[in-house]
């Protein structure tokens, strides 16, 4: 996957029926909090970018999926409520049948945009 793809909707399409549908949740929950962000395909994957800047990205990997913070900060700030998540420093992994809650999307897109003012 990758390379060639040009929008988040062409990478989606290529998917699994249970990641695309996981990740096309992430989508929403990204859109929502960020309504003013642009969709892109960033290092071959999917992002959001704010003010220029990359802000969030997620994608497919063969055993799960992930949400990309692109920040070590933002984890390790909301380190208790992704306890239960497989974490390492600007990375969420998930698997498609138990996906991120929208509402913990929303609030770790709204610290990234917060820290992409400072």
């Amino acid at each position: 996957m990758g390379g060639r793809l040009r929008t988040i909707d062409a990478y989606l399409a290529a998917l699994s029926a249970d990641k695309r549908a996981a990740l096309e949740k992430v989508r929403v929950a990204i859109r929502s909090a960020a309504p003013e962000a642009e969709e892109c395909i960033s290092y071959g994957i999917p992002a959001f970018r704010l003010n220029g800047r990359v802000l969030v990205a997620f994608k497919a990997a063969a055993n799960h999926c992930a949400f990309h913070p692109m920040s070590g900060t933002t984890v390790a700030a909301h380190k208790v409520e992704l306890a239960g998540y497989d974490t390492s420093p600007g990375t969420i992994r998930f698997q498609p049948t138990d996906p991120l809650p929208a509402r913990l999307i929303r609030k770790l897109v709204r610290a990234r945009i917060a820290e992409n003012l400072r």
